[in-house]
């Protein structure tokens, strides 16, 4: 029986997880399989695959109507498969950490306390992310569970990067720019230092791009600007949110629509962005795809942000070296990718089309004077490999190991 890490990602009405085997040297966590209990409360459906992708479960349990009993389903089923490993941690994604947290850290009930008063700062993550250690608490008693947070990346930016141009005091509320997606750059870093270290020590603009999206701008592998900021809000054009707004337009929509704080929430992070300005969907496939004149709008306005957005960060750096795409559209849209490469050029980018239609790592041509990568992310390993190492850290200084 070997040690488990046992990987969670709980959203408003999903739980994402991913099992690894911990090998007893210092190689990395092995994923052995993943999944999600999807649509809870609504016609729940339970999914686990192996890591070839081929379905190893796909039902729609009975009795999973909340997040506490989806996480009891995802436990009893892991416990019954033959062979397993046993579990020894829990590593949470979880979206805010504040101001001061720059790595993963042991869940103990200040730090629990802590995060749960954080909620306000990400009303749509942290909530979610808090109940479901609160909850794994309760049905696995004495697990570790460890934190592992998206702003932490970003927490070294230069104070000048993280000010919010307001009175001061709302700065001691905690209103400044945090940035986000942080587990997922930190990947791009390990994963360029490890196959390019020179590339990953130069000028390097992240795209993490899905339906959340945003870029991160980083110097010798540390973030120095990101375009989300206080909230998931901010910057680039997503799937359902807005990106980048004119206060001024809240303020009418306030005072000439009679919108209210619920009604804003609704419209900012749900109705908008590719959905809201396509009219047809918020999936990229599906505008791709289509011949609709929104779709094609939706598309053109999600490129021109990132091109926007990935000049801004250029100017931040002082120059670009490296571009590198990730996130569920960054690896898999070529048009999107052909789009922004196209209109960086004066940037010195050039793309190599067939690299990147085919799909490879490197995507530059040879004349190009910024490197052009895609990098597959990986944030479940990025917080095994966090869970296992906090583990040990807390063993060692306890004196077990």
């Amino acid at each position: 029986m070997h040690d488990g890490l046992l990987v969670l990602n709980a959203g408003s009405s999903s739980i994402k997880f991913a099992l690894f085997e911990s090998p007893p040297e210092d190689r990395d966590p092995v994923l052995l399989l993943r999944g999600q209990v999807a649509a809870i409360g609504a016609g729940v459906v339970f999914q686990a695959r192996d890591v070839a992708g081929d379905t190893l479960e796909e039902t729609s349990p009975e009795g999973v109507e909340d997040h506490p009993s989806a996480l009891r389903h995802i436990l009893q089923w892991l416990a019954a498969r033959e062979g397993q490993v046993e579990l020894v941690a829990v590593g949470h994604r979880v979206v805010h950490g504040g101001e001061g947290r720059v790595r993963p850290a042991l869940v103990n009930p200040e730090l629990l306390a802590a995060l749960e008063r954080l909620s306000p700062l990400a009303p749509h993550h942290q909530p979610h992310n808090v109940a479901a250690i609160r909850a794994m608490g309760e049905q696995a008693l004495g697990l570790p569970q460890v934190a592992c947070f998206d702003t932490a990346f970003h927490a070294a930016q230069p104070p000048v990067a993280r000010r919010l141009p307001l009175p001061r005091s709302f700065a001691d509320e905690g209103l400044l720019r945090y940035g986000f997606h942080g587990l997922s750059y930190e990947f791009v870093v390990d994963e360029l230092r490890r196959t390019a270290p020179e590339s990953a020590a130069g000028k390097v603009i992240a795209a993490h791009l899905g339906n959340g999206a945003s870029l991160c701008a980083m110097r010798d592998g540390r973030s120095v600007a990101t375009t989300m900021g206080f909230s998931t809000l901010d910057g680039l054009v997503m799937g359902t949110r807005c990106g980048s707004l004119d206060p001024g337009v809240l303020l009418h929509l306030m005072r000439e629509h009679g919108m209210g704080e619920p009604q804003l929430t609704d419209l900012l992070y749900n109705r908008s962005g590719l959905l809201g300005l396509s009219g047809v969907s918020s999936d990229m496939r599906s505008l791709l795809d289509s011949d609709d004149a929104g779709a094609e709008a939706a598309v053109e306005s999600f490129c021109y942000s990132i091109v926007r957005h990935t000049a801004s960060l250029a100017a931040a750096l002082e120059g670009i070296d490296v571009l590198v795409f990730t996130g569920g559209i960054g690896e898999n849209a070529a048009p999107v990718r052909e789009q922004v490469c196209r209109r960086l050029g004066w940037l010195g980018v050039t793309l190599d089309p067939e690299a990147n239609g085919c799909g490879r790592r490197r995507i530059d041509a040879p004349e190009s004077a910024v490197e052009v990568w895609v990098v597959p992310t990986n944030e479940e390993l990025v917080i095994a490999r966090h869970t296992r190492r906090v583990l040990r850290e807390g063993a060692a200084e306890s004196g077990t190991v």
